[in-house]
């Protein structure tokens, strides 16, 4: 008898969970899917910064027929429904403390502390959201000859956190569309992250270097920022 009550119970209770639980096919379909995009997503590349520079191709640097109309920027940024273009949403993102966002996501108070020089700001006005490769140096590397949709996902890449990044807008005119031979962020205490990440960028989108850049990022694999650890996930 108590086998028999048993078996009752557990039978009353899977029809109880059978309506929460999706049939067997839908199960499999949600498994399928899962397992498609765990393949899909590229994995992380993980390395030291001086093998991260040994990866890097070396060609000459053309920039013939560039404009920064090739780069179709900015978009209307992962989440379409806030009403933030890409470089809104950057600065969202890099806030040390939000701002409130208003009608036309027009950005008022807040706080951010810029890349590349180590200011505190709180005026989003006063922020550029910087190409940390910039497009010129971008299509000198190897953008001249994709298409039109690939350079826009450059120009709007929020796949990285590395792509774009808040700098004062004094700061970003004076890295313009320089490499690391010729300019570095003013304060010392980034420098190796910006080496880093430039070079990071540069693996993502699968850009060249020249001689020069590549000799500079070099001094700083070899010396300084040796220890720098290279993240970047290949873009699609």
């Amino acid at each position: 008898m108590v086998i028999k009550n048993l078996v009752r119970g557990l039978g009353a209770l899977s029809l109880a969970l059978a309506p929460l639980l999706p049939p067997p096919a839908a199960q499999s379909a949600q498994a399928a899917q899962t397992a498609q995009a765990a393949q899909a997503a590229p994995a992380a590349e993980v390395t030291t910064l001086a093998d991260a520079v040994g990866l890097l191709k070396v060609t000459e640097e053309d920039r013939a027929g560039y404009t920064r109309a090739s780069f179709r920027h900015w978009t209307a940024g992962e989440d379409t429904a806030d009403g933030c273009d890409t470089s809104a949403e950057v600065l969202l993102a890099e806030a040390v403390v939000a701002p409130t966002v208003g009608t036309g996501c027009k950005l008022t108070g807040g706080r951010w502390t810029s890349y590349f020089d180590g200011q505190e700001v709180t005026d989003a006005g006063s922020l550029d959201v910087a190409h940390l490769v910039a497009l010129g140096e971008a299509w000198d590397s190897g953008a001249s000859a994709w298409t039109a949709g690939r350079r826009e996902a450059y120009a709007n890449d929020q796949g990285a956190d590395v792509s774009l990044v808040a700098v004062t807008s004094r700061t970003n005119r004076r890295k313009s569309d320089h490499d690391p031979a010729d300019w570095m962020p003013p304060s010392p205490e980034v420098q190796c992250r910006y080496t880093g990440e430039w070079v990071s960028t540069k693996l993502r989108w699968q850009l060249t270097a020249d001689d020069r850049e590549l000799e500079a990022l070099k001094v700083y694999a070899e010396g300084p920022c040796e220890d720098t650890i290279v993240r970047y996930t290949p873009a699609s």
